[in-house]
């Protein structure tokens, strides 16, 4: 009877590790490898991106990052993981050769020391930029497939303003990306690539037969492009009904691509993998065009205008919490963060002078030598200094901030340390790091009720879910900066031309499919 206890013990401490053995069938479970390393990095900012902005997770630490993958889930149960290393940053200048290496090497290392491998989930932004490296996330995935080897499938999930090269493509079994911008969506589209990968695995399908990709000539911000509005709205509602209810198609996906880095890879990209050569075909090429057809169509998300006008429209509004989007500096998109062009002028217009005067929040500047002297004067006490322009100093110098300090907060992962120093009528959080600032909780706790502003003005390009649903009234502001809304300015000097809307009279290009070789094929 004990051994026949004990036997039971070990059987169900096997299946609840991990093993590779299943209870119920008695078949090996598919031994699944986890890495990737996602940022959007603009090459228009002189702001540079070390290792520890990605806060890598290791072994199975990474399994934090997917509450799908949590313990006990079904999708946790059905194969033995092996997570390796996965590393998010936010968006910003371009990574450092180092850091990337440093990051690459590790993640080789752990799955050399795992295998073998029947998957790997290759979960990723697709809009890194390396300095003196293209396409890093196609050299990465290939330096991968060294590794794992070409009989284990790679599923790679992405946003969709990412960028997918040949290369990326070819090494990727299954492909996917967000069908939603702001990307609500991020977890489910994780949780579909994992599940397309073990539904191939299972059934024994393997590599789909066919991987349909169509560059399309186009290079649009997020900001013009979200699906809340038409005609990003239209065009993303044909993804799922192509993509989930045919017969031979395993996923599609449209990728607007990233607008303010400057290498061939960037531009729009169409995606279809499946088993139906036709109706592959078919999908690819329906949404392709339904892309290049609306191409006019596209607008901002939100009235846009100067600073000046931004201003003006929110003093004469009655509406409140009125938000204004100070967009050449989003941190989200990869701004440097640290541009004091428009906190400049806030402080400079008469009607903030006064503490009685509208009451404005501004989010954010950073600053670490403001913030210490912050922290050393306390809450109520003085602070006189300069802030920002340390990093990208080209459209206004550090601004000269004297007020009182409001509140002092430590223990931000991105920020470290947020201090909010009140000039005027005018409540500026300085972070001794940047910091996007997207959620109510961002403000309230410090101290800051945006709800009751007359004005907030966030480094942002569309409003994150939370700010929108807030806002009664918004305009985005087309300020200096990193990542310009006016694509026009930026010195783009390789991306492929023509591109649409660099090029607004260019001809209709050939959007016809182009095979991508199955993964270790030639061919």
């Amino acid at each position: 009877m004990k051994s026949i206890i004990l036997g039971l013990i070990v059987c169900l401490f096997t299946v609840s590790s991990g093993s590779s053995q299943s209870l119920t069938s008695g078949k090996s479970l598919p031994r699944i490898g986890i890495a990737g390393l996602g940022i959007e990095s603009s090459t228009f900012s002189p702001a540079i991106t070390h290792e520890e902005a990605f806060h890598a997770k290791y072994g199975p630490e990474v399994f934090t990052s997917y509450p799908f993958l949590s313990a006990g889930s079904p999708l946790r149960q059905q194969a033995t993981w092996l997570p390796a290393l996965v590393g998010k940053s936010l968006p910003g200048g371009a990574v450092t050769r180092e850091a990337y290496e440093s990051l690459v090497g590790k993640v080789l290392d752990s799955l050399k020391k795992n295998g073998p491998y029947d998957g790997l989930y290759f979960d990723i932004h697709g809009a890194m930029s390396v300095v003196g490296l293209d396409d890093p996330e196609g050299d990465f995935i290939t330096r991968i497939r060294k590794v794992v080897g070409y009989k284990a499938l790679i599923s790679t999930s992405m946003d969709l303003h990412g960028n997918v090269s040949w290369r990326l493509a070819k090494n990727s079994d299954l492909i996917t990306c967000y069908r939603m911008a702001p990307h609500e969506d991020a977890m489910q589209t994780k949780e579909r690539a994992v599940t397309n990968l073990l539904e191939r695995l299972k059934s024994g399908k393997g590599k789909p037969a066919y991987k349909a990709w169509i560059p399309i000539p186009i290079l649009l911000p997020g900001e013009q492009t979200s699906t809340r509005i038409e005609p990003g709205k239209s065009l993303y509602q044909q993804v799922a009904p192509l993509a989930d209810n045919q017969a031979g198609i395993v996923d599609a996906a449209i990728w607007i691509g990233y607008a303010w880095a400057d290498e061939p890879r960037n531009h729009a990209v169409v995606m279809v993998t499946g088993d139906d050569k036709t109706r592959v075909t078919k999908a690819a090429e329906q949404l392709a065009r339904s892309f290049w057809n609306v191409r006019n169509q596209f607008d901002f998300v939100a009235p846009v205008g100067t600073l000046e006008k931004s201003l003006a429209d929110a003093l004469a509004s009655k509406k409140h919490p009125f938000f204004i989007s100070d967009t050449g500096d989003n941190p989200t998109a990869g701004g440097a963060g640290d541009v004091t062009w428009t906190l400049t002028q806030l402080l400079a217009r008469p009607e903030f002078k006064q503490a009685d005067g509208p009451s404005l929040i501004y989010a954010s500047i950073p600053d670490p030598e403001l913030v210490k002297k912050a922290m050393a004067a306390g809450v109520g006490g003085q602070v006189d200094g300069v802030a920002g322009a340390r990093v990208d100093a080209r459209f206004a110098p550090p601004v000269p901030i004297k007020g009182a300090v409001e509140s002092i907060v430590e223990g931000d992962i991105n920020a470290e340390v947020e201090v909010v120093v009140k000039v005027g009528s005018i409540h500026v959080i300085v972070t001794q790091k940047r910091k996007p600032y997207h959620k109510e909780a961002d403000f309230t706790r410090l101290g800051l009720n945006p709800r009751t502003a007359d004005i907030v003005v966030v480094k942002i390009g569309y409003l994150e879910p939370e700010l929108y649903a807030m806002q009664a009234g918004w305009i985005m502001a087309l300020t200096p900066g990193g990542v310009n809304q006016d694509l026009a300015r930026l010195p783009y000097k390789r991306i492929k031309r023509p591109m649409f809307p660099l090029d607004k009279n260019m001809p209709d290009p050939n959007l016809s499919v182009q095979f991508v070789p199955r993964s270790g094929e030639s061919k």
